[in-house]
């Protein structure tokens, strides 16, 4: 049905750890209230990058309209500010069109950054980027997690140990700013204003999401991701850009470039998506108020108790 007065200024929020069915629910809530929805999945926003961030093929959307995906090319730089600016700028849309918004949330730092706005951070520092590049280089990646682990055990624990980005980031806020990462994200916000926000939390039983990624996984095979990731390398894509960093794009490239078997590649991501599944639910435990649902999100059971919150928080 169409959207009604009393959807205005509301946002459903759709949480829950990668392969737990959030696009399947948000475009159930989307088709049933009226409404449309915003990803926010910082793989995502990437273009071309699309089997392996499991993007919603337009033709399983069922006709409701997806915001805040394909936005940047892979070698772009992405923040979670940049995304809270486009975010926002949706959110001002459909509240003019009278329609419902529904976000599906995997990445924490883009949810927190939307709802309790962004802390001032220190600028970058292009010299110690590089300082902090030519030490990873000569001594490891997993040097710089170990590093930030010294300086800032809070957000290592959060970051995993090959985002490289990630960690300089926080490396680099934590000596500029001469505060922990937590300390500055927490001071300065400006949340967001002038909407009720209900949050539906999605939690499988962690053996039954183990074996959805497994078989996601497979899926994302036999539909040519491999095939992708080879055309994305032929294309120019360098094999250092941001988005080979992700679950998946990395262990494929390895494989492309013969150093792993395809075996070892699966294996790996699906050991890789496991941990982050973990991680997501950890973040997203300590969300406020969250309706927490203990299923899949292409459950109809789920779907029908997701509505009902739904339809109870109207006015």
């Amino acid at each position: 049905m169409s959207g009604t007065p009393a959807d205005l200024g509301r946002l459903l929020v759709v949480l829950g750890p990668t392969a737990s069915g959030k696009s399947a629910l948000g475009i159930e809530l989307a088709r049933r209230l009226g409404g449309e929805v915003l990803l926010c999945d910082s793989t995502q926003v990437f273009r071309h990058f699309d089997i392996g961030t499991a993007k919603t093929p337009v033709r399983e959307q069922q006709g409701v309209p997806h915001h805040l995906t394909d936005l940047v090319e892979p070698d772009q730089l992405f923040t979670a500010g940049e995304y809270r600016r486009r975010a926002l700028g949706v959110l001002a849309d459909l509240e003019t069109r009278r329609k419902l918004p529904i976000l599906t949330a995997g990445t924490g730092l883009y949810l927190r950054a939307l709802l309790e706005g962004l802390a001032e951070a220190p600028e970058r520092s292009e010299d110690l980027r590089r300082r902090l590049d030519r030490k990873a280089d000569r001594r490891g990646a997993e040097y710089l997690h170990r590093l930030l682990t010294r300086l800032d055990a809070e957000a290592a624990a959060r970051i995993a140990r090959r985002d490289r980005q990630k960690v300089i980031r926080a490396i680099e806020i934590r000596v500029l700013a001469k505060k922990s990462v937590g300390e500055v994200h927490r001071a300065g916000r400006d949340a967001l204003q002038g909407y009720e926000i209900t949050k539906i939390g999605l939690a499988p039983a962690r053996s039954a999401l183990y074996l959805r990624i497994k078989e996601r996984t497979g899926s994302m095979i036999a539909r040519g991701w491999v095939g992708e990731v080879r055309d994305l390398l032929a294309a120019g894509v360098l094999p250092n850009a941001k988005p080979f960093e992700f679950i998946g794009y990395s262990e494929l490239r390895d494989h492309l470039a013969g150093k792993i078997g395809l075996d070892e590649a699966v294996r790996r991501i699906e050991q890789s998506t496991r941990q982050f599944a973990k991680r997501q639910m950890t973040w997203f435990r300590r969300e406020k108020d969250v309706h927490w649902l203990a299923g899949f999100g292409d459950d109809a059971n789920i779907q029908n108790q997701a509505l009902e919150i739904a339809e109870n928080r109207r006015h």
